[in-house]
């Protein structure tokens, strides 16, 4: 690669709305697919994610992806979940991630090992999401957890997430008060269907002067999203919504499209930039940005 990406911090410091969107790694070795539809969108999108075995399920490790997405001209941003690892090695996959060329960090806690694939599986927990953010400062201050100075530092930009349209709000604003200290950025919301519900949520946050992207996930049909109604919690897909795309029968991922696109330009006027979340869609990206005028 001849030059360095445009970083998303950047782009969010400049007051550009932000686009940034996501895939899973594959399970296994074959990164084809992924690398093809990344192509397409160099320049078009801000940011990717690259998740950490979302679901619990085994993929391929999100640190190397991100640096084949680097190689392309992509700003990575590495999903780091706290159920695999104990502080050492995320300490030491930090420090590689640097050495790599990435410079974004997404805190998340990660499902519990009995939802995924290998449900027998030994959860770490030894650390939780805030004080992954922590170690994080620390890291970019030039030194490890326990105080010891670091040979060269880290130069992190911190990501949290975050639910605005769970039922009890008042926790959620507390933890999220609690990630801005602990050294939050920017923060990638869970799926947002009800723009009104996201509106409030976005007043009562703007006092703390971070970055909020709101996350767009796209539905291919109404089963979908009767289950993560039912199974994902702050989860809220309008009843309306799924009878749309249950009228659409095999139509349904284009509605599922429709209503990504609606969404985004409800969504655009109270926040910072969009998630794009399209599972097993990610080949209606590129074709969601353009509906939504986001480049």
């Amino acid at each position: 690669m001849s030059r360095e990406p445009q970083r998303l911090i950047d782009v969010l410091n400049r007051g550009t709305f932000a686009v940034t969107v996501e895939y899973n790694p594959p399970k296994g070795t074959n990164i084809s697919a992924v690398l093809e539809n990344a192509k397409q969108l160099v320049g078009r999108v801000h940011g990717v994610n690259i998740t950490d075995n979302t679901a619990a399920v085994v993929r391929a490790g999100s640190l190397p992806v991100c640096r084949l997405l680097y190689e392309l001209g992509h700003d990575p941003v590495m999903q780091l979940t706290c159920r695999d690892r104990n502080r050492i090695a995320m300490q030491s996959d930090l420090m590689g991630a640097h050495m790599l060329g990435i410079r974004n960090i997404l805190c998340l806690t990660g499902d519990y090992p009995t939802v995924g694939d290998h449900k027998e599986a030994k959860p770490v927990y030894d650390l939780d999401s805030v004080q992954v953010m922590q170690l994080v400062q620390g890291l970019n201050n030039g030194k490890d957890m326990m105080g010891n100075k670091l040979d060269g530092s880290t130069a992190f930009t911190i990501g949290a997430a975050v639910t605005p349209e769970a039922d009890l709000i008042g926790p959620v604003l507390a933890k999220f008060e609690v990630k801005v200290k602990a050294g939050a950025q920017f923060f990638q919301t869970q799926a947002v269907y009800n723009p009104e519900i996201f509106a409030s949520f976005m007043k009562q946050v703007r006092p703390f002067n971070v970055k909020v992207l709101a996350g767009i996930l796209v539905l291919r049909n109404h089963k979908m999203a009767e289950f993560m109604n039912a199974n994902i919690p702050g989860m809220a897909v309008p009843k309306e919504m799924i009878d749309e795309l249950k009228a659409a029968g095999d139509r349904a991922e284009d509605v599922g499209v429709d209503i990504a696109v609606r969404s985004i330009k409800a969504v655009r006027p109270h926040c910072d930039g969009v998630h794009l979340m399209a599972i097993k869609a990610t080949h209606r990206l590129a074709e969601i940005i353009t509906k939504a005028e986001l480049g």
